[in-house]
């Protein structure tokens, strides 16, 4: 398993520990790219985007979180509307967590959950 399947996988049992229920992971779009995670949190659909590092490249890119900028935040707005109008879900609330997994060369990984990083 690479590394992004593994951190996909970690947070998703991180999530469900706090009583999240998948709904879908790896859903791809035809232009914006594929969210990680769909997930449920009591009533709120909230679209998930996992970003992991492993060893030093956790330290030498400045974590995993710095690798959603601009461009990304759009994609991922973007397939966020997508999912929701093609499964016909336009009345859901609905919102956009991150969550980070540094998995170190020894020692236990670091998961770490920010939810509502931005507005759908």
């Amino acid at each position: 398993m690479d590394i992004g399947k593994l951190g996909e996988e970690m947070a998703r049992k991180f999530l469900e520990k706090r009583g999240f229920k998948l709904i879908e992971r790896n859903f791809k779009t035809p232009r914006w790219g594929e969210i990680d995670l769909v997930m449920k949190d009591g009533d709120t659909l909230v679209f998930v985007e996992v970003k992991t590092r492993s060893g030093s490249a956790a330290v030498l890119y400045g974590g995993p979180l710095g690798s959603i900028n601009y461009h990304k935040m759009k994609s991922i707005q973007r397939a966020a509307q997508f999912f929701v109008s093609s499964k016909k879900l336009d009345q859901e609330a609905a919102r956009l967590d991150a969550v980070s997994v540094i998995v170190p060369d020894s020692g236990e990984p670091k998961i770490e959950h920010f939810p509502n990083i931005s507005k759908l």
